[in-house]
């Protein structure tokens, strides 16, 4: 399957306005936000478990990435609850469940080989440090190489400076209201924006982004 997977082209997609399709693991449904390969398959999706639903034990050969949205995520190493990010590196498994149902945002096969460390950020317990500009707040969540991951919380009417994106940009709106010159993102927009595109973003509401930059550059991009 290749669903929105040429990294060069921007895309928007409201996951709110998505039907929900089954997964192997019964009870457990997502909503495909870009997708190469089948089953086995670099993704990126919104998952949603039933209460007492489960997935069988599985192996992440390039990774797991996880945010919690609502609910409680569980596996053998705990329980994580909403505003939790869960990085599982390659290599790594588990039989992950929910006991009384949960949403998340979950990245499959985007890690560099070399990135092992596992990692778990409880961001509803971490500081936040001030941005670039004033009622702009960040907290970061993982390093590596070009890739870099953060919350950025914007305070109502808060606006940044043109600025461009090498290795690109992705963004989840997690609450609140994003905007740039080319739309308006309300909570469950998806933001994909390529290689060196450029934007002036801004919040008259006031949000909360999950932002992702440098990880959309392929080996010839990277090269030139």
């Amino acid at each position: 399957m290749q669903l929105r997977s040429d990294w060069s082209r921007r895309e928007v997609v409201d996951a709110s306005a998505l039907e929900w399709t089954p997964s192997p693991a019964a009870g457990v449904e997502r909503k495909m936000l870009e997708r190469d390969g089948d089953e086995v398959a670099s993704a990126t999706s919104i998952v949603r478990y039933a209460p007492g639903s489960r997935f069988d034990n599985h192996v992440h050969a390039l990774g797991e990435e996880l945010f919690v949205l609502e609910g409680e995520f569980c596996d053998a190493t705990g329980r994580y609850g909403p505003g939790r990010y869960i990085r599982n590196p390659p290599g790594s498994s588990h039989a992950p469940w929910s006991d009384t149902g949960c949403v998340l945002f979950v990245k499959l096969r985007y890690f560099d080989p070399d990135d092992l460390v596992r990692v778990v950020v409880h961001t509803r317990e971490e500081p936040w440090l001030p941005g670039l500009v004033p009622g702009l707040s960040v907290m970061s969540l993982h390093d590596f190489r070009t890739t870099h991951t953060a919350l950025v919380r914007w305070a109502p009417n808060t606006y940044f400076n043109p600025h461009r994106h090498y290795g690109g940009e992705e963004i989840l709106v997690v609450q609140g209201t994003f905007e740039d010159e080319h739309g308006r993102y309300p909570v469950g927009s998806w933001i994909r924006s390529p290689h060196l595109s450029q934007h002036k973003p801004f919040s008259r509401e006031g949000c909360i982004i999950l932002v992702k930059t440098g990880h959309l550059i392929t080996d010839a991009e990277a090269a030139a």
